[in-house]
């Protein structure tokens, strides 16, 4: 079975983007590893000049988009038990252990917002999950969404080809990647690190740990040392505002 991702945005032409290359555009449109469908919220308006925002409730600058047009568009995808994603600044942060979880689902739905974001109705009504892909805010959800989804499907199966491969990348272990070198010797006066010429495996292996050890100890925080899953071993950025209960 194949993973489907849904995207509802303002821009289906934004995507595949950069999914549509290489192995993953392979896998996508050759191989049909993965399936990838946008849907236009624009066309769910029920505003006769097509409008699908609104001013924000208790004042404020700039527009917000419409649950109702919102839900209707969501409503017109079939869901097939896949997790709801909002592409938020304030959402949790994306982390690898997230993706591997979705990654062996049937996709994902992911809605991108525009303007001053969505009405929280109904990302409570139809219980989207908010998520982040970093400390820093973005015109539009678009490029976030590509970020989500192109981290799932290098993970489903088939799509990148050696498994092996992905097991020592940064975040499967709580470490960082070591670095990589090609086989130029010297390179600017730069020599490839004589432990990856030597043919001992169990040398360079222990090599490599070591090195991303190192990179670790260099990027991560200190609190965050030691913590698996996230951005940087840990979570990062502002959590999601809870839901509020709904009257009756």
């Amino acid at each position: 079975m194949p993973f489907d991702a849904t995207v509802l945005t303002m821009f289906p032409e934004s995507f595949p983007g950069p999914l549509g290359v290489s192995l993953i555009g392979t896998a996508w449109r050759e191989q049909g590893l993965w399936s990838l469908e946008t849907v236009d919220i624009r066309g769910f308006s029920k505003d006769k000049r097509g409008f699908l925002d609104d001013t924000p409730a208790g004042g404020g600058p700039g527009q917000v988009m419409r649950a109702d047009v919102i839900a209707s568009a969501l409503d017109s995808v079939e869901r097939r038990g896949r997790p709801l994603l909002y592409m938020s600044a304030r959402g949790k942060p994306l982390t690898q252990a997230r993706v591997r979880e979705w990654a062996l689902g049937p996709g994902l739905i992911v809605l991108c917002g525009r303007f001053e974001g969505v009405d929280q109705r109904v990302i409570e009504a139809r219980g989207f999950e908010e998520v982040a892909v970093g400390d820093a805010v973005l015109a539009g959800g678009e490029a976030a969404a590509l970020v989500a989804i192109e981290a799932c499907v290098r993970l489903v199966p088939g799509v990148l080809g050696q498994a092996e491969s992905l097991s020592e990348e940064s975040f499967e272990d709580g470490l960082l990647e070591h670095p990589q070198y090609t086989r130029l010797r010297t390179f600017e006066g730069l020599d490839i690190p004589e432990v990856l010429l030597s043919g001992n495996h169990a040398a360079i292996a222990k090599w490599r740990r070591g090195e991303r050890e190192m990179v670790k100890d260099a990027v991560m925080p200190r609190d965050m040392k030691g913590k698996t899953g996230g951005a940087f071993g840990a979570p990062a950025g502002a959590p999601s505002k809870p839901a509020r209960k709904r009257k009756a």
